[in-house]
C-alpha cells in the first residue's frame, strides 16, 4: 500500500475518477459548468502527486498555480450567475 502512494498511483486512480465524472457530466448536459471546479481539483491532485513523488518546487507551484486560475474561473462563472 506504501508503494501506491510514494509513485502517486493512489492519486492516478482518484485522476481517472475525476476525468469519469466529467464525461458523465458531459454525458448529462452540465459538463462545461463543472469544467472549472473539475480543472481545479485535478490541478490540486496533481499538485499532490508532485509532492508524493518528489518533484521540484517549481512543479508543485505550477500545479497550484493552475488550480488557482481554474478556480478563479469557476468563482467568477458563479458570480455571474451561471452556476448555483
Amino acid at each position: 500500500m506504501e508503494g501506491w502512494f510514494a509513485s502517486g498511483r493512489v492519486v492516478d486512480v482518484i485522476l481517472l475518477l475525476v476525468v469519469l465524472e466529467a464525461l458523465l457530466s458531459f454525458r448529462l448536459g452540465r459538463g462545461t459548468a463543472l469544467l472549472p471546479n473539475l480543472a481545479a481539483g485535478a490541478c490540486l491532485l496533481l499538485a499532490l502527486r508532485a509532492v508524493l513523488t518528489g518533484a521540484s518546487g517549481a512543479v508543485l507551484g505550477l500545479w497550484l498555480a493552475l488550480a488557482g486560475v481554474a478556480h478563479a474561473f469557476d468563482v467568477a462563472a458563479r458570480f455571474r450567475g451561471g452556476q448555483p
